[in-house]
């Protein structure tokens, strides 16, 4: 097990290139298994989330060569099984976009329940509705997911709530599934959109991904395609508030601002300088800032996977502010950390009310998720004096390399084998 040393203080500058998109990444390899040629991804991540879904992938006989770091050639043409072994799969929460894969290209599959990070209730229900209207037959038991159909066929879907799991999921179920179906309610992320354009490249016929209404015409057969999958909007988000947050100069290369609008936004507001080009973006920030009231919302509101990286950020800021997360109930673990550092931050429900301190100070961490570790990186960067955070392996979850581009960025930070702990650190 290792953690993260790092000395705060530093105002970080410099450049850096953001990688693809980790939740677009995992639904396009799902996908890839659905045709018997060979599919090249390119731009994949390179962070453990990845390669368990790839060592899965493997483990169900489908063809998975590395062709580098950020190349996988894959093929389903020689898949023996269709149960997804548990010892990898339950680590990951995109363990479900099998089902659907799986489904649409044999008629059946086992999924183990999806395990992942531990911040809230993230429930089947609509996956499994989904489904069941195309034709499937549906059980969960043991603690997996089985699902069999002899024959599924186009039909019309209204999802009850905004899912981005179950938008994807149905859209593979549905690619090979005989006739029109119609997904009212969907899921708009930029990752949504990338998955329906991943299947329309191998042959699939897909309309509306990135509107309120998705039409998919059943095809017979998938074929090859070579794909590059978008930049990661959470990735570019955190380094946009790692800029603000330590009165830095940062400019991310390999960006969709379109996809960063709701966090541009956000950032604007309380006084940051964003600067926009074709597919950059440079963030500055020389003083102390004001404070804001945020809501997390489907896209593109702004996004519950930045809610604590912003929220450090407004533990800097002048004033009051508040942060209300509407998408998942357990995403303010982190703030018992951030309250070892001396942040002033109180939490009600789904509220947290955040009052703004001048600096922040070294301690010893914890990070409790993927987000949450990235955002309690930021405030150790930004605090002054020395920090240690542990269980940064849910932070290599999703962030190809972090400190090695923190690193880039002027910041110190080393990762190291865990070691004993003493006194919290806080060291000037």
């Amino acid at each position: 097990m290792n953690e993260y040393l790092i000395e705060g203080g530093k105002a970080l500058a410099g450049e850096v290139t953001i990688g693809g998109a980790k939740n677009a990444a995992l639904g396009i390899l799902a996908a890839a298994i659905m045709t018997d040629e060979e599919v090249t991804i390119e731009n994949l991540p390179n962070v453990s989330d990845i390669n368990v879904l790839l060592e899965a992938i493997a483990g169900i006989g489908a063809t998975v060569k590395r062709l580098d770091e950020h190349t996988v050639r894959m093929s389903g043409r020689t898949i023996t099984s269709e149960t997804v072994d548990s010892e990898y799969i339950q680590k990951i929460r995109a363990s479900y976009y099998l089902l659907g894969a799986l489904l649409g290209k044999r008629g059946k599959a086992t999924v183990a329940m999806p395990g992942g990070c531990n911040i809230g209730a993230r429930p089947m229900d609509q996956h499994l509705k989904g489904l069941r209207a195309l034709g499937a037959e549906v059980v969960t038991e043991n603690g997996f997911i089985k699902a069999k159909a002899e024959e599924m066929r186009g039909t019309h879907i209204f999802l009850d709530v905004v899912s981005v799991g179950a938008t994807i999921n149905i859209m593979l179920a549905a690619v090979m599934t005989q006739g029109m179906t119609i997904i009212e309610n969907v899921a708009k992320e930029p990752h949504i959109v990338d998955v329906a354009n991943f299947l329309n490249s191998m042959g699939a016929n897909i309309k509306g991904a990135g509107t309120d209404v998705i039409r998919i015409r059943g095809v017979s057969q998938l074929h090859a395609s070579t794909y590059s999958i978008i930049p990661d909007q959470i990735e570019a988000g955190t380094f946009m508030c790692l800029a603000v947050a330590t009165k830095g100069d940062i400019l991310l290369k390999n960006v969709i601002p379109k996809h960063l609008e709701a966090i541009t936004a956000k950032l604007v507001e309380i006084g940051a300088e964003v600067r926009e080009n074709d597919d950059s973006i440079r963030v500055v920030a020389t003083r102390r800032l004001r404070a804001t009231q945020v809501k997390t919302r489907v896209y593109p509101g702004f996004p519950t996977d930045m809610q604590p990286q912003m929220a450090t950020v407004l533990t800097l800021s002048r004033g009051i502010s508040t942060v209300t997360e509407s998408i998942f109930e357990n995403r303010f673990l982190y703030v018992a950390e951030l309250l070892k550092m001396g942040a002033k931050v109180s939490v009600e429900g789904n509220v947290a009310v955040i009052e703004g301190v001048e600096e922040l100070a070294g301690a010893a961490l914890d990070a409790p998720d993927l987000r949450a570790g990235a955002a309690l990186t930021i405030a150790a960067l930004a605090a002054k004096g020395k920090s240690t955070i542990r269980q940064i392996e849910y932070i290599e979850r999703g962030y190809e390399n972090f400190e090695g581009k923190l690193r880039e960025l002027g910041a110190s930070i080393t990762k190291q084998p865990v070691k004993g702990r003493g006194k919290a650190s806080g060291i000037a």
